[in-house]
């Protein structure tokens, strides 16, 4: 069995609810309906019933709830608990109504922020800034979380590195560049997130252009520091670094470049020095390698609210929301 169909076991185990606030995106829609038709989740559909079925009018809607903002019972008193949530920063009556009724992102992390709901996923036609930023202003980061960071989960085909071709490449889609101290809780986050989904003990290498001193710079030197806290913050997993790409998942060549190193040859999550170096490397496998990419799934917020592509296919987005429904059954 591979990865997503392991995830998708799990979710059948535990079932949660998940909402799709983009009902306007035909790929949605039709993760919905297979989503549905697989048990990976109770699915919520924010939208009009009606217009969604119309301009989906091949597609079984059966047992997926539909919530439309403009029109339920629970509306007004979101509105209210929202602004209540956010008085501290100015926000009045008619503000909290207008984001919640133009914007379902919102209204999608106050039903979670309500107990309602497990989790959100949404990224396929919008930015990741308009997913992320209301999860940050209303369900907020989880306890003692030192950042929000965002990985794909990267599952190549015919590959014998990593977990059987299955890694962690983190950060790829939030995290700009993240000093020493960030981009160690980039990868303690991220070993968690492989210990949780791919079920298997993490080995976590900070990627450089460098291995072991190769060459000199401040761009190393950064690493290095991520490196030294992550070993004195993290020691319950396997890290290392810098280690360049292929001394970090190349056996024979850990073996001249990185004898001594626990990870090297054995990685099975990436941790790139920037969001430049991360987003371009998980796109190069994917397209090239005809690799299999979720994400970008976040981590650090209280309840899971995940990112997509706006290249995703509708097979990524069911991956998604099993994914989601995973983690919210921790």
């Amino acid at each position: 069995m591979n990865f997503i169909d392991r995830v998708k076991e799990r979710a059948k185990q535990n079932l949660k609810t998940i909402i799709l606030p983009e009902y306007m995106d035909r790929r949605v829609m039709e993760a919905a309906c297979k989503a549905r038709d697989e048990g990976i989740a109770n699915i919520i559909v924010l939208g009009n019933s009606e217009e969604v079925k119309g301009n989906n009018s091949d597609l079984d809607f059966t047992n997926i709830k539909f919530i439309d903002p403009q029109t339920s019972d629970m509306t007004e008193d979101l509105i209210n608990k929202f602004v209540e949530l956010r008085k501290a920063k100015g926000m009045t009556y008619e503000e909290g109504k207008e984001l919640l009724l133009t914007d379902y992102m919102y209204y999608a992390c106050m039903l979670v922020k309500d107990g309602k709901a497990d989790g959100v996923v949404s990224g396929a036609c919008h930015s990741s800034a308009n997913t992320i930023r209301p999860a940050l202003q209303i369900i907020k980061t989880a306890p003692d979380t030192k950042l929000v960071s965002a990985f794909f989960l990267m599952v190549v085909p015919n590959c014998e590195y990593g977990a059987n071709g299955t890694f962690i490449f983190g950060d790829a889609g939030l995290e700009q560049n993240p000093d020493p101290e960030k981009l160690a809780a980039i990868a303690a986050t991220s070993a968690d997130s492989f210990k949780l989904l791919v079920e298997e003990e993490p080995k976590v290498a900070f990627l450089s252009h460098s291995t072991k001193g190769s060459a000199k710079h401040a761009d190393v030197d950064k690493v290095l520091a991520a490196v030294e806290i992550a070993k004195r913050d993290y020691p319950q997993y396997d890290m290392d670094g810098e280690l360049q790409l292929d001394a970090a998942i190349v056996p024979e060549i850990a073996a001249s470049k990185a004898p001594d190193s626990k990870v090297a040859g054995h990685a099975n999550v990436l941790v790139f020095p920037d969001l430049d170096a991360g987003n371009i490397g998980y796109k190069l496998v994917q397209r090239l390698a005809k690799a299999e990419a979720y994400g970008p799934i976040c981590q650090g917020i209280a309840k899971p609210v995940n990112d997509l592509s706006r290249g995703c296919s509708t097979d990524d987005v069911v991956g998604v929301i099993a994914i989601t429904a995973v983690q919210a059954g921790r």
